[in-house]
């Protein structure tokens, strides 16, 4: 039970973006997320075929974000008011801090003629570790509960220390080739290969058993202690039903409702023996997966740009090497078992994108993402939970202050089809609003410098006694915050 709470709490970080994908994938992104139809390297990402537009020659982007993120959970359980750090309160609150202090991203493209060869290198998922140094309320919540099955044996409380940490990186890499059919009109065809790597850890430690007098014992040394006096007491039960059965008298009732009692409540403690001293888990998982891409891009006059890009579903399936090498009856163990192949796919995603340059030096963006979460395959159907798929709206501006100098700033709000069933403790997300700015400086013909920041606000999602009839609620909620610095190259 503690082992398959501890394992459902798998962490991602996702930066901007669907559910498990992330969007954020350079400086011109920070500044003004809103880049599905704009003519720049960046579009190796966001707009392949429009690359097709730059001019001819070699062009190579590094880009580099640091990103802080925390994520808040506040628990309201009635077993947290028997935990020794909690004062008696049902409220707790526990916080992860996620931190990705490298977050590194490559595009290049090869321009002639009418084609344009490109190559992109990112981390479309995943993207940093978080750490909950306090553990869950999931893990606190079943050592309350086990604390009160233990009650009739004299439990009055309990004491515990928990942890969990989560890092997943999916390392993507992107070829493909536009081609101009026309001075208006360019198409893009490209595959994509993600390798993903993750590792688990969590632990509960330091399980101790609260006494009716007031003094604590290790959890191992209370189940022992109480098993005996489970034995001495069926002992005693089986000798008195010998007795009745030796004189040839029906046996009463009560006795044999005692004897089924007592034997229950045995069997009980022999299951809680295995987490006596506690759970120390790790598990590692990695997997490669391969997607077509392809764009469209269609430039109306100077002043108009329409395109449009489709992300294939990435089939994911995680290969795990673990500390779990044994099939359980709880399904979550089952997923991080040694072995197993677990379902994680990257959603489709199709991005769309208009921009309008009233005036030469400024241009007007928007755009809308539509990731496919429900197509998508992930471990015990989780996709079927979501209420339905998540969509992204942008919107953005560019203003070329001078010939060198450019500045921009970009929106964009993200909704996904959340429900009270797929929401957990750490793998989560909630509707959001993003504001991104920043700015380029050309220092020469050949080298231009990027800056851009980017913050997400995030609503709270609150669902209430859930599992239902249990009296628990949770409210989650995240931060996020991203500074990015970039450099691009043309020759």
């Amino acid at each position: 039970m503690l082992v398959g709470v501890m394992l459902t709490a798998a962490t991602t970080t996702t930066l901007a973006g669907g559910i498990l994908t992330n969007t954020n994938q350079s400086i011109d992104f920070l500044r003004n997320p809103s880049r599905d139809a704009a003519i720049g390297l960046d579009g190796v990402y966001s707009n392949p075929a429009g690359v097709a537009f730059m001019p001819e020659g070699f062009h190579l982007g590094f880009n580099w974000q640091y990103a802080h993120q925390t994520r808040t959970i506040t628990s309201n359980s009635p077993a947290f008011a028997l935990g020794h750090k909690n004062d008696g309160s049902t409220r707790k609150v526990f916080e992860g801090v996620a931190d990705a202090p490298f977050i590194p991203s490559l595009q290049a493209a090869y321009n002639t003629g009418n084609w344009s060869i490109q190559f992109n290198f990112s981390i479309p998922g995943g993207g940093g570790s978080c750490e909950f140094s306090d553990g869950l309320g999931s893990f606190e919540t079943v050592v309350g509960n086990i604390a009160t099955q233990l009650s009739p044996l004299g439990a009055t409380g309990y004491d515990m220390d928990g942890y969990m940490q989560g890092r997943q990186y999916y390392f993507g890499f992107q070829f493909g080739s536009a081609y101009k059919v026309s001075d208006q009109l360019s198409v893009y065809g490209g595959l994509r290969v993600l390798y993903g790597t993750a590792t688990y850890k969590a632990k509960i430690s330091n399980i101790m058993v609260k006494q009716a007098n007031g003094s604590y014992m290790d959890f191992g040394s209370f189940l022992s202690n109480a098993t005996a006096v489970i034995d001495g007491g069926l002992s005693q039960v089986e000798a008195g039903i010998a007795q009745y059965e030796a004189a040839g008298v029906t046996v009463p009732d009560a006795l044999i409702q005692q004897r089924a009692q007592l034997e229950g409540t045995r069997s009980n403690l022999d299951a809680l023996q295995k987490y006596s001293e506690g759970v120390n888990l790790l598990c590692n998982q990695s997997s490669v997966g391969v997607a077509p891409v392809i764009g469209i891009d269609f430039k109306l006059n100077d002043h108009f740009n329409f395109a449009a890009k489709y992300e294939f579903k990435t089939q994911i399936r995680m290969l795990n090497e673990s500390t779990v090498n044994k099939a359980s009856e709880i399904a979550a163990v089952n997923k991080f078992r040694d072995g197993e192949k677990i379902n994680e796919d990257m959603p489709a995603q199709l991005a769309v994108g208009a921009m309008w340059s009233p005036i030469n030096e400024i241009r007007l963006n928007a755009g809308w993402h539509h990731y496919f979460d429900k197509s998508a395959s992930w471990y015990n159907n989780a996709q079927n939970l979501l209420n339905h798929d998540s969509n992204e709206y942008l919107l953005g501006a560019e203003w070329d202050v001078t010939d060198r100098f450019t500045v921009s700033i970009g929106g964009q709000l993200t909704r996904y089809g959340l429900s009270d069933e797929y929401m957990n403790d750490m793998s989560f997300v909630t509707n959001s609003y993003s504001i991104g700015f920043g700015a380029n400086y050309k220092a020469n013909e050949h080298i231009t410098l990027k800056a851009g920041y980017f913050q997400t606000d995030y609503d709270d999602y609150n669902r209430t006694d859930y599992p239902p009839l249990s009296g628990q609620s949770d409210s989650f909620t995240r931060t996020n915050r991203v500074l990015g610095l970039g450099i691009e190259v043309s020759l």
